[in-house]
């Protein structure tokens, strides 16, 4: 009887060992924390590798607010999904990646030039606004500038054989009609930007009067008369010839070549001087918003 006492002393000792490590770890979850520190300690140096890359959100849109846009380039249109307080510059990304056109080659159009360093957020963009894009891509730069250039050349080197184009009688009949009463005032000497409104008062060259309407974000240039408005793409134009007008230095004549050949030039007479160069960079692809 001893001998088996002893013996079922021994083997309830055995069992309460076995489940003595499973009591410690039901302890206030002490035997848990402990052995997660053990282990902690046991990887040292080890443990950066086994870390897996944690992205830290600023790829993901999840959890973002979003607002949709219409984007609008080279007649074409694209639907937009894009975060609220995304900047200008990442909306330029996006554009680029819808159409191809790099981001520096972008005019983006929001109520004006859309700021790169705001969030649309900030600029107050809704759900649905219409975004428009004015620019080229490189190919299509190369493809347009470089007939533009030539023909410049050649409209220059012939203007230069002939007599001032003031004293030809074509011009000459509007040209003595006199300057305009309801011109605007021009300054000699000075270059200024392209006005907000309507440069207007001037004669075309039937006699009629004209206003020029430079529509950046369309990338248009509307020619108005009393009888209708002409909306001409500027990439249609091929040239453009200036000269002032003797006698009276601060204005200039000015046409618009739109078409292969001089016959296509649309004349505006009386331009005042100080928006001639603003006119010629913005029609022939040089211009910048200001």
């Amino acid at each position: 009887m001893a001998a088996q006492d002893e013996s079922e002393g021994v083997v309830m000792e055995a069992e309460v060992s076995l489940k003595d490590p499973d009591i410690c770890c039901q302890d206030d979850g002490k035997g848990d924390e402990a052995g997660t520190e053990q282990a902690s300690q046991t990887d040292g140096d080890n443990s950066s590798a086994q870390v897996p890359d944690v992205s830290n959100g600023d790829d993901s849109d999840e959890g973002k607010e979003m607002v949709e846009l219409k984007i609008i380039w080279n007649k074409n249109k694209y639907d937009l999904k894009i975060p609220l307080d995304g900047t200008g510059a990442k909306l330029k990304e996006k554009i680029h990646t819808l159409t191809g056109l790099p981001p520096a080659m972008q005019k983006v159009m929001y109520k004006g030039l859309l700021p790169e360093d705001k969030t649309l957020r900030e600029i107050k963009v809704t759900n649905g606004a219409k975004i428009m894009v004015v620019g080229s891509t490189i190919n299509d730069v190369l493809a347009v500038n470089t007939p533009k250039e030539v023909i410049q050349q050649e409209v220059k080197a012939e203007e230069n054989k002939k007599e001032p184009l003031c004293r030809q009688k074509q011009h000459r009949k509007v040209l003595d009609k006199g300057k305009p009463d309801d011109i605007m005032p021009s300054v000699k000497g000075v270059k200024e930007r392209l006005p907000t409104v309507p440069l207007s008062g001037m004669y075309n060259k039937s006699g009629g009067k004209v206003r020029l309407t430079f529509k950046l974000e369309q990338d248009q240039l509307w020619i108005g008369t009393k009888e209708r408005t002409e909306k001409v793409p500027m990439g249609s134009i091929k040239n453009v010839v200036t000269e002032q007008i003797e006698g009276h230095d601060d204005y200039h004549m000015m046409a618009f070549q739109l078409g292969p050949t001089e016959a296509s030039q649309y004349w505006v007479y009386w331009v005042p001087a100080q928006f001639v160069d603003a006119i010629k960079d913005t029609v022939l692809g040089k211009w910048q918003y200001f």
